[in-house]
Formats: C-alpha cells, sequence, structure tokens
C-alpha cells in the first residue's frame, strides 16, 4: 500500500464547513485592548495627518466611554472626529497606512483568549465575522490579519476614491449591529439559532440577543449585569489569572473538535482562498443595511 501524500493527509483532516452557523465579534475591548479608531489616530497623528492636540481630545472622549459606557453622544462625536481627518483623503492610502498602523498599534492589543475562542469556531468549521462601530476598512484589515472570515463596519462614503467626509447611514452601533448581521444571515444561509455572539459593551444586547450562543467578554458592569440575568456565558481575560481559563466552549461539543489543530490550519487556509469574497459581502451587507436605517 502507497503511503498517503501530505496533500491527501491535508483534505482527511479538513473538518467540513458548517455552512448555517457563525460567529459575531464585537472588536474594541472584546477583540482587541482599547478602542481600534483611537488606535489608529494614535498612528495617524505620528504620520501627521492631524495634531496631537487632536489625538488629547480623542483621548479624553475614549477614557469617558471607558468610564461611563458607551452612548450615542459620545460615539458620534468620535464619528466626526474620524469623519473629519479623512475627508479628501484616498481610500487606498488609508487603507495602506491602516496596514502600517495595524503592525505597530495594534497587533500587540488583541485579547489572546478572544482570539482563540474565534479560533476555535474557524476549527469547528464555522465562519467568523468581526461586527463593530469602526470603519470597515480599518475592520476588514483586523479581520484579515486575524484570519477571520470578514467584517461588518461602519461606511464612510468615497467618490472617485477620495473620501467626502460623510457616512452612508449611521455608525454601525447598538440596533444598527443587530440588523446588519440579521442582513448577513439572511445573504449567508445562517441559523442564527446556531450562531455565537460575543462583545464587551451592555450595548451590544441587540446582537447578543440574536444569537443561540451570547457571551459577554470583558464585559462592562451592565453588561455583566445582563448576562447573569439571561444565563449567557461570561469570559474576563483582564488578568492573567482569569485568561488561563479560557477553556473549551462546551456549546461547541469535542466531537466538532475532535480534528485537532492540523485540521483548524487546513480549515484556515482553505477560508483563506475565499476572504476576498466574503470582505466584498461583508462591505455591501453594511452598505444597504445602513442605507435602509438612513
Amino acid at each position: 500500500m502507497n503511503e498517503p501524500t501530505f496533500r491527501e493527509l491535508d483534505l482527511a483532516r479538513q473538518v467540513p464547513a458548517d455552512v448555517s452557523a457563525a460567529a459575531f465579534f464585537d472588536v474594541d475591548n472584546t477583540m482587541m485592548m482599547g478602542a481600534s479608531i483611537f488606535h489608529f489616530a494614535k498612528g495617524m497623528a505620528a504620520r501627521k495627518f492631524f495634531s496631537w492636540r487632536d489625538l488629547v481630545g480623542f483621548t479624553l472622549r475614549q477614557t469617558r466611554l471607558r468610564m461611563r459606557g458607551e452612548n450615542h453622544r459620545d460615539m458620534h462625536t468620535t464619528r466626526d472626529s474620524a469623519l473629519a481627518f479623512v475627508a479628501g483623503k484616498k481610500v487606498g492610502e488609508i487603507v495602506a497606512l491602516g496596514e502600517e498602523i495595524y503592525d505597530e498599534e495594534m497587533a500587540d492589543r488583541v485579547w489572546s483568549g478572544t482570539h482563540a475562542l474565534a479560533m476555535q469556531h474557524l476549527d469547528a468549521g464555522h465562519r467568523v465575522w468581526l461586527v463593530t462601530a469602526t470603519p470597515v476598512e480599518l475592520a476588514t484589515i483586523i479581520a484579515h490579519r486575524l484570519k477571520l472570515t470578514g467584517a461588518l463596519g461602519t461606511v464612510a462614503e468615497s467618490v472617485d476614491g477620495v473620501y467626502t467626509g460623510r457616512l452612508i447611514g449611521e455608525v454601525l452601533h447598538g440596533e444598527a449591529k443587530a440588523d446588519a448581521v440579521r442582513a448577513l444571515a439572511q445573504a449567508e444561509g445562517l441559523d442564527l439559532a446556531r450562531c455565537a455572539a460575543y462583545s464587551d459593551s451592555i450595548n451590544d444586547v441587540p446582537m447578543l440577543s440574536l444569537v443561540g450562543r451570547a457571551v459577554a467578554v470583558n464585559p462592562d458592569s451592565a453588561l455583566r449585569a445582563e448576562a447573569k440575568l439571561h444565563g449567557w456565558e461570561i469570559r474576563d481575560f483582564r488578568t492573567g489569572r482569569k485568561a488561563a481559563k479560557i477553556g473549551i466552549p462546551t456549546a461547541l461539543g469535542l466531537g466538532a473538535l475532535a480534528g485537532g489543530a492540523a485540521a483548524g490550519m487546513a480549515v484556515r487556509r482553505e477560508r483563506e482562498r475565499d476572504r476576498d469574497r466574503q470582505a466584498a459581502l461583508a462591505a455591501a451587507v453594511a452598505r444597504r443595511t445602513l442605507l435602509r436605517r438612513h
């Protein structure tokens, strides 16, 4: 009998894609420490796209968000600041800078525990999407770097490849996230009862309430109380002691993960071939959803 080739072994270990299940992850303070748009703004300030005084104001608003929790007033103030500094800039230029800034400012701030949860979903054959108020271009960069399926994010208007300084619709926040997830589920044939969602913020209760498995990650006090009320899982990676207790989510099941790390690597390689299509779909879904709300 001939020995199997590496290609044959690779194919044999693959976990079949579970096309009706997916996981949705918030970004700021869920997948990443702090606000991704702040890290991006810091990198832009270092490149003199705006002043350090502007960054100080941005930092103060982010501090209020962390201490008081997100609210629409602060979200819209932050949105307006972000739109102002990209107005008139080429989309390609901002995306290229985003790639650089991710490496400099964000890569080391990803919560390893949350990323491990996302990888477990991929290894089980699920698709994994970021769903965030962060601009969709930046969210897509983060998703690609983390080897995830794609991202839904806030859509900034551009004409002839140049940002206008206006949004299409509103910030992808609160109910808008839930609307975007519903639209994506319909487009992709997902069964929301078989999906999972992860967030740190009480404002994401609409998205968390949509799915069969809701997980509060590094939750604010309001979301922690809500999670306890509904019996949702709570994962807190903000201390080394807690981060060591990641474990395997029982809802995924041991059978789904039996392929092990080798199977997971094979599945992720296969999914990487479809990332561009998925990212384009995500942007289109977000755009359509925000247009309807607008």
